[in-house]
């Protein structure tokens, strides 16, 4: 089945399982899922039900979309995502982004849990993703360009949109949370960096580096669509300084910012209009 009908098959199924065209969609990533439970008028969609949909295999990812209310607006969430680490194409990760925009969302909110190479930073501290590496050593656009969602060579200078990331910034000082700002390198994983490998992340500078969501937002972007990067900061990745780490750590000190990242997004929700997707 080529790649075009399987975007359709599942937007079929999504659409007319939902009541409306979502305004915003959010990918929550590890440890960070619970946001979905401030959903109201809940519509639950499990990913094992969509046609041709990959499946998540994570520790916290759950593996469904739920659709409804959240500040106000109409959200669609995915509590759970897909990596390469997984054996995944970068056609699979994505082929959720490429619904989302068939469905008419035009603002992306992408999280995830990762670790941090600026000093300055700590554990639990949440950033505003500014910009992107990517070393995944793929992408997501290699192949025949789907033109009905965008040009064959899409311009990435400003791929986080700067609006957004104002009403961000506006909400957090809201809510007096303090945020940090930088630029996210994504790596493929499963293992996490040598010393080497993260003294060059520092010296090509990087901020934080994770395993996922630059894949989605390159798609997002060719899509046209707005997006906001946010990382929860759940180690310190300095090489100096490097204890062994495991997903299980990442993901209780994800959980340990999950009550400031649900606000920051809620506030963040509330304040933001669909037209800012425009």
């Amino acid at each position: 089945m080529s790649y075009i009908n399987r975007i359709e098959r599942a937007y079929e199924y999504i659409n007319n399982l939902i009541p409306c065209k979502p305004d915003i969609g959010i990918v929550l990533g590890s440890g960070l899922g619970t946001l979905a439970d401030y959903i109201e008028n809940r519509v639950i969609i499990d990913y094992n039900n969509i046609p041709d949909f990959p499946i998540s295999t994570v520790e916290g990812h759950e593996g469904r979309f739920i659709f409804g209310d959240l500040e106000g607006k109409k959200v669609l969430a995915m509590q759970g995502r897909f990596h390469y680490y997984e054996g995944y194409s970068m056609k699979d990760i994505t082929l959720p982004i490429r619904i989302m925009k068939k469905l008419g969302i035009g603002i992306l909110i992408l999280s995830n849990a990762c670790g941090a190479l600026n000093k300055s930073f700590k554990p639990g501290d949440l950033m505003i993703i500014k910009d992107h590496i990517n070393l995944l050593g793929d992408n997501p656009l290699i192949g025949e360009n789907l033109s009905e969602f965008g040009p064959r060579f899409p311009d990435m200078s400003q791929t986080y949109d700067a609006n957004l990331i104002k009403v961000c910034k506006s909400a957090a000082e809201k809510l007096g949370i303090t945020l940090q700002e930088g630029v996210y390198t994504a790596v493929s994983g499963p293992n996490y960096e040598t010393k080497a490998e993260l003294n060059m992340l520092i010296v090509i500078g990087s901020d934080a580096v994770g395993m996922s969501t630059v894949p989605e937002a390159i798609v997002a972007k060719h899509c046209n669509m707005k997006i906001l990067g946010l990382s929860c900061i759940t180690d310190m990745a300095l090489p100096d300084e490097l204890v062994p780490l495991t997903h299980e750590e990442v993901v209780r000190v994800a959980e340990l910012a999950k009550p400031r990242f649900v606000s920051l997004v809620k506030e963040f929700i509330k304040e933001v209009t669909p037209s800012e997707s425009l």
